[in-house]
């Protein structure tokens, strides 16, 4: 399996999964942090390789390179710009939930 493929998979999957809460999320932070996310692996992964801190196999990779990071890369940055704001909302709700129960519980 590539990288393309595994990518691509778990992108995928996370969309569906979350997709109910990422419609009721702004899509203008969304962008941003995946934008910022995008920009920091472009200048990380790159020192990071030129490092040889790392080497990608490539008969894994579709060889197409943004100054020096793979493509495939950008897409961890993608699922953590996603998955984050999600579980934060998700998490918050049950959170606030929990607190909201709390009171009633205590005067029984």
């Amino acid at each position: 399996m590539t990288n393309l493929v595994l990518n691509v998979t778990v992108l995928a999957v996370l969309v569906a999964v979350s997709w109910r809460v990422l419609r009721r999320l702004r899509p203008g932070p969304l962008v941003v942090t995946a934008v910022v996310l995008c920009v920091l692996t472009l200048v990380f992964d790159t020192l990071m390789i030129a490092a040889d801190l790392y080497v990608y196999d490539p008969d894994k990779i579709l060889g197409v390179y943004l100054w020096g990071a793979p493509l495939e890369d950008f897409a961890y940055a993608l699922a953590a710009a996603l998955a984050m704001p999600v579980l934060w909302t998700v998490l918050g709700s049950r959170g606030r939930a929990a607190r909201d129960r709390r009171p009633d519980e205590e005067a029984r």
